[in-house]
C-alpha cells in the first residue's frame, strides 16, 4: 500500500515541484501581507503558511488544497488581539478554535459543503478572480498604498478598493509596470500550445520565469539605469534569522492563564465557524478546478484543519483555512497531488531559516502578474457566456454571488448568493410537484415527487380548476413524502367534491406514504 502511494507521488513529481514553488511564491507576500493587516506579528502569517503546507497537507484528503492563512479571518482577528490586548491570549482562541473544527470533522459537519449550489460556487470564484485582478493592478504599477492583496477586502470596503484602483493609475512606476508587463507577456506566451513543443518551456514554469525576469532585470536597471529600477518598497520584504536557533527563537508560546476569561471561547467558536465554512466553499471550488476531477472527504479537511490549527496556535501562528487563491495557482501551475502544497510549505520555512537575502530581491510586481493571470482564469468572459446559457435559474444566483461578494465580503456574499440560488429551487419545486392534466372532462392530478407545505397554494390553485361534473383520478405513486398539509387539503376536496358532482379515484395514497 505504503509501495502504491509512493509510486503515484513519484509519478507526478515533475508537475508538484514547479506547482510548489509557484505556490511558495504566491504564498510568501499573502502570509506577510495577511498578518500585517490582522495587527499581528509577520511571522505569525508565515507560521500558519509553513503548518498549512507541511502539516495540513499530509493529514487533509485533498490532493491539490493548499491551507495558509485566510484574508476572510482577518477583521477577527484584527478584533480579537483588540479585545483581549494580546496576542499570545489571541493564540490559546486559535487552538481551541482547531479543537473544536476536530470535533465538527468527527461530528460529520462536513456534509454541510454538499448544500451549495454549483452557480453560488461558480460566482465565488468569479469574484475572487475579479477581486484579485482589483486588488493587484496597483501593486503591479507599483502604488503600494495597502500590502495585502487577497481573496478579501480585508478591513477595506469596496469603494476604496476601486478608489485605489483609480488611483494607482496616477502613480505608476515605470520599472515596476514594465516588470509586471513583460511578466504577464511570459504567463501568456507560455500558455501558448505551439510554445509547449519546446522542452526548455516545458521543464520551466511561467510564473519561474517572471520571477526570474523581474530580478535580473531589477539587479540590472539598479546598476545602468536607476531611475527605471523598483525600491525595496516594492520588493519582497522578510524577516531575515541568521539559522535554525533563531528560527526556532521566534516561536512563542500561548498565554494559558486566559483560559479563565470568557471573552476567548466566543472568539475561539467564531473563528471555528468561520473558518470551516471558508473551508468548505474552498474544497467545493477546488474540486470543480481538479483537472482530474477528484472529491475531497470534507469531514477529513475539517479534521486536518483543526489538527493545523491546534499546532499553529501552539507555536505563534495566525489561524488557517483552505484559501482558494493560493489552490488556484497550484492548480494552474500543473499542480497534481499534496506533495506541490507540501513543497510550499517547505519552501516557506527553508527560506525564513536560510534565503531571506536572496527572497527579498524579488519585485512584488512579479508575484501580481501572476496573481492576474490567475484572476483572469478565475474570471474569464466564457465563463459569464456559459453560465447564462443555462439559463436564469443558474445565471442569477452566479451573478448575484459575484456582486455581493464584490460589494461586502467573501462569506456575506455567499448567503446572499445561496438565499437567490434557494429562491429558483423553492420556484422549480414549486411547479413540478404537482401537474394537472384535462382530457374532456376528466382529470388528472399527479404528485411527481416529494410534495411539501410549500406546494399547498399550487394544488388549491389546480384543484379550483376543476369543473363541476367531472371525474378526477389523483395519482401518488411517484411520490415517497406527502406533507399532512397536502393531505389534509386533499381530504377537504374530497369530502366537497360530491357536492360538484365531481367523482374521485385516488391511487398511491395509503399508509406507505410518509405523513
Amino acid at each position: 500500500m505504503i509501495h502504491k502511494h509512493l509510486s503515484y507521488y513519484l509519478s507526478h513529481i515533475r508537475q508538484d515541484i514547479p506547482a510548489g514553488i509557484v505556490v511558495f511564491l504566491v504564498a510568501l507576500p499573502l502570509c506577510l501581507g495577511i498578518a500585517l493587516a490582522s495587527g499581528a506579528p509577520l511571522f505569525a502569517g508565515l507560521i500558519a503558511g509553513m503548518v498549512g503546507g507541511i502539516v495540513v497537507s499530509w493529514a487533509s484528503g485533498s490532493q491539490l488544497s493548499v491551507s495558509g492563512p485566510a484574508a476572510g479571518l482577518t477583521v477577527i482577528i484584527f478584533n480579537a488581539i483588540e479585545q483581549l490586548g494580546s496576542f499570545s491570549g489571541f493564540q490559546l482562541c486559535v487552538v481551541l478554535a482547531g479543537g473544536m473544527q476536530f470535533l465538527l470533522g468527527f461530528a460529520r459537519a462536513g456534509i454541510i459543503g454538499a448544500f451549495f449550489p454549483s452557480s453560488v460556487i461558480k460566482g465565488m470564484l468569479a469574484a475572487i478572480g475579479l477581486i484579485l485582478i482589483i486588488k493587484q493592478t496597483p501593486h503591479a504599477v507599483g502604488y503600494d498604498v495597502s500590502f495585502e492583496g487577497d481573496e478579501s477586502y480585508m478591513q477595506e470596503t469596496a469603494a476604496s478598493s476601486f478608489q485605489e484602483l483609480i488611483s494607482s493609475f496616477a502613480a505608476i512606476s515605470p520599472g515596476a509596470t514594465l516588470i509586471a508587463a513583460v511578466s504577464l507577456l511570459i504567463l501568456v506566451l507560455w500558455e501558448l500550445p505551439w510554445l509547449k513543443r519546446f522542452t526548455l518551456v516545458r521543464l520551466f514554469p511561467g510564473p519561474l520565469v517572471a520571477v526570474a525576469w523581474g530580478i535580473v532585470y531589477n539587479l540590472s536597471a539598479k546598476a545602468y539605469f536607476p531611475a527605471w529600477a523598483v525600491s525595496g518598497k516594492h520588493l519582497v520584504s522578510l524577516p531575515a534569522t541568521g539559522g535554525f536557533e533563531q528560527f526556532v527563537d521566534l516561536f512563542t508560546l500561548p498565554d494559558f492563564s486566559f483560559f479563565s476569561n470568557p471573552e476567548i471561547y466566543t472568539i475561539a467558536a467564531t473563528l471555528a465557524i468561520i473558518a470551516s465554512l471558508e473551508t468548505l466553499l474552498s474544497l467545493e471550488a477546488v474540486d470543480k478546478l481538479d483537472p482530474l476531477k477528484r472529491t475531497a472527504p470534507t469531514n477529513r479537511e475539517l479534521k486536518a484543519q483543526g489538527v493545523g490549527n491546534i499546532i499553529s496556535g501552539m507555536i505563534g501562528g495566525l489561524p488557517m483555512t483552505a484559501v482558494i487563491v493560493r489552490s488556484s495557482a497550484n492548480i494552474n501551475a500543473g499542480g497534481r497531488t499534496r506533495v506541490a502544497s507540501f513543497i510550499h510549505g517547505l519552501l516557506l520555512l527553508l527560506s525564513v531559516m536560510y534565503l531571506t537575502r536572496f527572497l527579498n530581491l524579488i519585485p512584488l510586481s512579479c508575484l501580481s502578474a501572476i496573481l492576474l493571470q490567475t484572476g483572469y482564469k478565475l474570471a474569464k468572459p466564457s465563463l459569464f457566456h456559459n453560465s447564462y446559457r443555462q439559463g436564469w435559474g443558474q445565471f442569477l444566483p452566479f451573478v448575484v454571488t459575484i456582486i455581493a461578494i464584490l460589494l461586502t465580503d467573501l462569506l456575506q456574499g455567499i448567503i446572499i448568493g445561496i438565499a437567490v440560488g434557494l429562491y429558483f429551487v423553492i420556484r422549480a419545486h414549486y411547479h413540478a410537484s404537482i401537474t394537472l392534466y384535462q382530457e374532456g372532462n376528466h382529470y388528472l392530478l399527479s404528485m411527481n415527487k416529494d410534495v411539501s407545505f410549500l406546494n399547498k397554494a399550487l394544488l388549491r390553485r389546480l384543484l379550483f380548476q376543476i369543473d363541476e361534473n367531472s371525474t378526477v383520478q389523483i395519482d401518488a405513486t411517484k411520490a415517497q413524502f406527502i406533507d399532512h398539509d397536502i393531505l389534509e387539503t386533499l381530504q377537504d376536496f374530497m369530502m366537497s367534491a360530491p357536492d360538484d358532482n365531481i367523482k374521485v379515484e385516488v391511487i398511491g395514497m395509503d399508509d406507505s406514504i410518509k405523513t
